[in-house]
C-alpha cells in the first residue's frame, strides 16, 4: 500500500553582484557609477521525503481461505521534498508517478503476493510468496476527491500469472487531522494466476481425499469494497485503519478450495503506523 506521489518543482536562489567605478577629482568626489551584471542562479536539490510504516492485518490466511490470522504489513512511499503528499487508498500498490497530464497519472507499480502451504490445503500445491511488478494509471475526475485507478501487474515467477485491479475512490477530509476514503473494487486474473491459486489437479484431488479436480479459466476473480481512515498525528506521523471486503466470483468462487474448505467472502482489517523522513540527496 501505499500512500503514493506528485509533481516536482525546482527552487532557485539568486545573488546580485555589483561593481562600482569611483572617480576622484582633484578637489572633491564627483560621482559613483555602478553596474549590475547578469544574475547567476544555483539549483538546489530539495532532497526526498521517504515514508516508512509497519502494521498488522487480520484476514484470510490465503486467497479463498475460510480461516483468518494476523500478518505483518509494510508501508513505503517516496516523493520529492518540495511536493505535497499524494492521496492514496489503503490497497494501492507501491507506485511512482512518472507521467502527469492534467488529472492523469501514469507510472510503475509493485506489490507483494501472499503464500499458501501444504498445511493450509492438504495435498494441493504450495504457493510461495512473491512480488509482482507492472504499471498503474489513475485519473482524477474531481481533483483530490474522486479518482479512478487501474493496475496491471505480472508476477516475477513463471507460475504467478497476471492480475489487473480496478478501483474507484472518494476522498473526504474531515477537519485538519482526518482523511476518509471509500470505493468499490474489481479484480481480473489470467489463466496462470487462476490455476496457481484455485486449481486442483487429479493427482492432488486423490492425495487430498475430499476435494474434486478443478481447472479454472481466466476471468474476473473478485469484486469488493474498501474503506479507510487516516489520522495525521503530527506532520511526520500518521495512523491508518482500514477494512477491505472481497467477494470471490466466477471460477475463483467455484473452486473446491473455496466451496469445500474455504469461503468466497474475504474480509481484511488492518492498521498501519507510518513516519516520514527527509533525505537530502
Amino acid at each position: 500500500m501505499t500512500l503514493p506521489v506528485d509533481r516536482a518543482r525546482v527552487r532557485w536562489l539568486t545573488r546580485t553582484l555589483q561593481f562600482g567605478l569611483l572617480a576622484t577629482l582633484s578637489s572633491a568626489t564627483a560621482s559613483i557609477a555602478a553596474d549590475k551584471p547578469a544574475v547567476t542562479t544555483v539549483e538546489e536539490n530539495p532532497g526526498w521525503i521517504v515514508t516508512l510504516g509497519a502494521g498488522t492485518e487480520y484476514g484470510p490466511t490465503f486467497e479463498g481461505s475460510g480461516d483468518n490470522d494476523f500478518s505483518f504489513v509494510p508501508n513505503f512511499d517516496i516523493r520529492r521534498a518540495n511536493e505535497p503528499a499524494g492521496l492514496s487508498a489503503p490497497d494501492d500498490s507501491i507506485d511512482f508517478s512518472l507521467i502527469e497530464l492534467g488529472g492523469l497519472e501514469l507510472g510503475p507499480a509493485a506489490n507483494i503476493r501472499g503464500s499458501r502451504s501444504h498445511t493450509d490445503v492438504h495435498g494441493v500445491h504450495e504457493i510461495d510468496w512473491s512480488v509482482d511488478v507492472g504499471a498503474f494509471g489513475q485519473y482524477w475526475l474531481i481533483d483530490n476527491r474522486l479518482r479512478i485507478r487501474a493496475e496491471a501487474r505480472q508476477g516475477v515467477q513463471s507460475d504467478d500469472g497476471f492480475v489487473a485491479d480496478f478501483a474507484v475512490d472518494w476522498f473526504q477530509p474531515v477537519g485538519d487531522k482526518f482523511l476518509l476514503s471509500a470505493g468499490p473494487r474489481a479484480s481480473f486474473a489470467d489463466a496462470t494466476y487462476m490455476e496457481n491459486s484455485f486449481r486442483v489437479s487429479s493427482a492432488e484431488a486423490l492425495d487430498n481425499g475430499s476435494l474434486s479436480a478443478f481447472s479454472p479459466d481466466a476471468g474476473f476473480k473478485s469484486v469488493g469494497f474498501v474503506v479507510g481512515a487516516t489520522y495525521q498525528i503530527n506532520p511526520k506521523t500518521s495512523l491508518l485503519v482500514y477494512d477491505k471486503f472481497d467477494r470471490l466470483v466466477g471460477d475463483a468462487a467455484d473452486s473446491p478450495i473455496v466451496t469445500d474448505i474455504g469461503s468466497p467472502n474475504q474480509n481484511t482489517i488492518g492498521i498501519v503506523l507510518s513516519r516520514s523522513f527527509h533525505i537530502g540527496f
